[in-house]
């Protein structure tokens, strides 16, 4: 009788539960070597005395077992190393500085912005809007610029902005007649860096977080 057979005699018996997931069964057996010295046991027990089985198929049998031991155990292994290998990769990521196009925050400091090209526009604004897509502020920007730098009004002004977080993006117009518009993008320090569902997630400074794969640009 087969090493397998035996196996199937026990859960008969109720000595073994019902069959486990080949994963389930692999990591029983890498933890425990008894379980197999058992099942071989009763096959020594159950074999044909006409026929007994040969030394060279408990030689087999063992060689099988090591090896599935062996692999599992090197499978374990590399997940180790994979699971640092990203921890790593997260903490490259930290205190960066990253371009986005996620909301600023505002605190009357000095403010630098990345906007695309326009070739036909011949005025342009800056628009503050609320994360709810209120607006709060329009400011002259340079249509000549894809580089741009912004101060906020002092307070008290009439177009003073509240301290918080805003997104911006700015707005063309040629002779009055809108363009178009395109987010105006600018960077942010990384404060932490997580796996969420198989993707990378930043959080910025400020609390709002993007995922990796919208980053367009990084700085230290």
């Amino acid at each position: 009788m087969e090493l397998q057979d035996h196996a199937n005699a026990l859960s008969s018996s109720g000595r073994v539960s019902q069959p486990r997931p080949i994963a389930a069964t692999q990591r029983e057996i890498s933890s425990d070597f008894e379980t197999f010295l058992r099942m071989l046991t009763v096959q020594m027990q159950n074999q044909n005395p006409l026929e007994p089985i040969e030394a060279s198929d408990f030689a087999v049998q063992l060689a099988t077992f090591s090896g599935v031991e062996q692999q599992v155990r090197t499978n374990d292994l590399l997940t180790q190393m994979m699971s640092k290998m990203g921890l790593s990769e997260l903490s490259e990521w930290i205190d960066r500085e990253v371009l986005t196009a996620a909301p600023k925050y505002v605190d009357g400091s000095p403010m630098r912005f990345i906007v695309p090209e326009n070739p036909d526009a011949d005025y342009a604004e800056l628009v503050f809007q609320t994360g709810s897509g209120t607006e709060k502020g329009r400011f002259a920007a340079s249509v000549n610029r894809t580089d741009l730098e912004f101060t906020p009004p002092d307070y008290g002004s009439a177009d003073y902005l509240d301290a918080g977080l805003y997104t911006v993006k700015i707005e063309w117009f040629n002779k009055g007649v809108p363009l178009g518009a395109e987010p105006a993008l600018s960077y942010s320090k990384v404060a932490e860096a997580r796996m969420d569902e198989g993707t990378v997630k930043l959080v910025l400074e400020h609390g709002h977080s993007v995922a990796s794969t919208d980053i367009l640009g990084v700085r230290r």
